[in-house]
């Protein structure tokens, strides 16, 4: 068996424009077969109307500066004691309140509805200090509740992503050290059969969206934004969390698409449009000698563009644990940055030390991943543990092209092990293809 250096250069270009894909649901409602009587849908009427908590109710003014919270607390007071109820965010207002705590249990079926705006404060100078900074609403001990609506969820993030010790992208940009706490916009903690739709979700300080602690988790066409450059802002980060599926949804940020952390198994991600961002990825795990576990990871029919990374699986040396089980296919990439990667030296600054201890890297396919890539980078990239070789790579139907200039005709990998049916590059006269017939990733 043989360690490969030099992939092959792998281009690749994929249209799931043609994807049909269907949205899956945790939650179906029986329909009522039987016909009604006037008496019946007056009745059923009332009952609708007496299971809608709308805010406004509850003293909420909507004029995006006052602040809202204290009928937001009664509201959702109220809406958990009865079962199947909807706490209203109507649309044609703007509403702003602080870092708050939703927590239950409560009665099954809560829907929290947001078809207007919701909004904290704007910026750290204007959050209150009895408030965490690390959090703005949050969403604990809750089974079966969902969070939908037409409206949008903004995050005000501009000033907390100029804070100083933020780390700067672009021309003379510079980090100092100082507090750099920023919140998370939106925290489901300790939670169980989860749904998550329809909204908008944008400009986050830090994290969009986080799932902690849960299992039964469905987010459906979901649209999250904030700019290219803003730090940190991750669209959806899970850890800890079982059973999730995350369909038909577009995400464009600052840092990664979708992120999984630790602890997460049995992970669904199909029909997602991705992009600006840092692309999809598993970890980072193992940091300061942790053990990281992970498996049974889908990642199908996406679409990745103009990224710093495509689907990748970072770790930190000196962890322990394993990611087994990941299959990242029908990948259409976009002028994206490191297409493929597995780097089990991840670092986020240069003092970083050799270990010899790694999280075990294992069963890894990636299938039908086509596109083009960003020639400032070798669109594959396998690092693998100089003691923990990554094992049982499939690569199949891989073809990557260059998005603009020259082709580059050698990726890195090192210490990686596995089958290929099918890698290729071609760009005018230039006609290679690496194969591998057995075990080992073999130049050829």
């Amino acid at each position: 068996m043989k360690i490969f250096h030099g992939l092959s250069t792998i281009f690749l270009t994929l249209l799931v424009s043609t994807m049909n894909v269907e949205g899956r649901y945790l939650f179906h409602k029986n329909q009522n077969k039987g016909s009604l009587s006037s008496t019946d849908v007056g009745n059923d009427m009332n009952s609708v109307s007496s299971c809608v908590f709308d805010v406004k109710n509850y003293g909420a003014i909507g004029n995006g500066s006052a602040d809202d919270t204290p009928a937001f607390v009664a509201a959702w007071k109220a809406a958990c004691a009865v079962e199947s109820a909807t706490l209203l965010v109507p649309f044609g207002f703007t509403f702003m309140i602080t870092s708050t705590l939703f927590s239950g249990p409560c009665k099954p079926g809560l829907v929290f509805q947001v078809d207007g705006i919701l909004t904290p404060a704007v910026g750290p100078d204007n959050w209150p200090k009895k408030d965490s900074r690390r959090q703005w609403l949050v969403f604990f001990e809750l089974d079966n509740m969902s969070l939908t609506g037409t409206g949008t969820i903004d995050g005000n993030g501009q000033q907390w992503w100029d804070l100083p010790c933020k780390p700067h992208q672009g021309s003379g940009g510079k980090t100092f050290p100082g507090p750099c706490d920023s919140p998370t916009l939106i925290r489901f903690f300790m939670s169980s059969n989860l749904r998550l739709s329809g909204l908008r979700i944008q400009n986050s300080p830090m994290f969009h969206v986080k799932f902690d602690g849960c299992e039964g988790v469905m987010i459906d066409k979901v649209f999250i934004s904030s700019p290219k450059l803003s730090p940190n802002t991750d669209g959806i980060h899970i850890q800890n969390t079982k059973s999730v599926g995350i369909y038909n949804s577009t995400i464009g940020n600052g840092d990664d698409c979708i992120s999984i952390g630790p602890g997460c198994v049995n992970v669904d991600i199909d029909g997602v449009i991705c992009g600006p961002s840092h692309g999809i990825s598993i970890g980072s795990l193992g940091v300061r000698n942790s053990q990281a576990c992970v498996s049974n990871i889908t990642v199908r029919n996406v679409v990745i563009r103009d990224s710093d990374n495509g689907v990748r699986i970072k770790t930190w040396q000196g962890g322990a644990g394993s990611v087994t089980g990941i299959a990242f296919e029908n990948i259409q990439m976009e002028n994206v940055r490191n297409c493929a990667i597995i780097d089990q030296y991840y670092c986020t600054n240069k003092k970083c030390v050799n270990q010899t201890s790694a999280v075990y890297v294992r069963d890894i396919s990636f299938r039908n991943i086509k596109g083009t890539y960003d020639v400032r980078s070798p669109p594959i990239h396998f690092a693998c543990s100089d003691s923990v070789a990554c094992a049982n790579i499939t690569m199949s139907d891989v073809e990557l092209f260059p998005f603009a200039g020259e082709l580059i005709d050698d990726p890195f990998c090192w210490n990686a092990y596995g089958r290929k049916t099918y890698i290729g590059a071609f760009d005018g006269d230039l006609d290679w293809v690496l194969h591998l017939d057995r075990v080992g990733l073999i130049d050829k």
